[in-house]
């Protein structure tokens, strides 16, 4: 859905606020600069400094705690801005805002994408019934300093940003970090890519 000029923002109210929902303008970056394939690249957009994978844990191996320490660890990159969260319109997964317009990234995949924060991420989408709960499937700051993915059939997250950021989460001895370059395999070792 792109917006006509002039057009007002779409947006929904939950938790006390409106809510932006975001369009394909807003993810423009990540669409023009990533492809399919196998590389870092094909979720993350070849311009940060660093970048990494993090295994996502099975459910009953503490995937809530996993997701609260990326995500104090991504607020403490990225200080009192809003973040853009996405959700993965799988057709079997919560999406928060259900109504809502899609945008599309990576192989036409429909996500739905708003405007929030941190608390937002750890709170919303918080079913353990999921596959992909707890948190977004995308997730980047308004000044796109870093940008953290979970592709549709992968069991890792991808992760760009800068140096220091990639540096702090494999310092984390409870998360599996493997730092990638741009344009080697992402998969993690011991995972295999569908």
């Amino acid at each position: 859905m792109d917006l006509q000029d002039g057009a007002s923002p779409v947006s929904y109210w939950k938790d006390g606020a409106h809510r932006r929902i975001g369009t394909d303008a807003d993810v423009a970056w990540i669409t023009e600069s990533t492809e399919p394939g196998l590389t870092i690249t094909s979720a993350i957009p070849p311009v940060f400094a660093a970048y990494a994978t993090v295994v996502v844990p099975d459910k009953d191996e503490g995937r809530p705690e996993h997701l609260d320490l990326i995500l104090r660890l991504l607020t403490e990159q990225s200080r009192d801005q809003p973040w853009w969260l996405g959700y993965l319109d799988t057709g079997a997964d919560d999406l928060v805002f259900p109504d809502a317009p899609r945008v599309t990234l990576y192989a036409g995949w429909p996500y739905v994408l708003v405007q929030a924060g941190p608390a937002e991420a750890a709170r919303w989408r918080h079913d353990l019934r999921s596959w992909r709960a707890p948190g977004p499937d995308l997730i980047f700051p308004a000044d796109r300093s870093w940008l953290l993915s979970w592709l549709w059939d992968d069991d890792w997250r991808c992760l760009g940003g800068p140096a220091a950021l990639v540096d702090r989460l494999l310092d984390q001895p409870r998360l599996r970090v493997h730092r990638v370059d741009p344009g080697e395999d992402a998969t993690p070792p011991g995972h295999t890519a569908r």
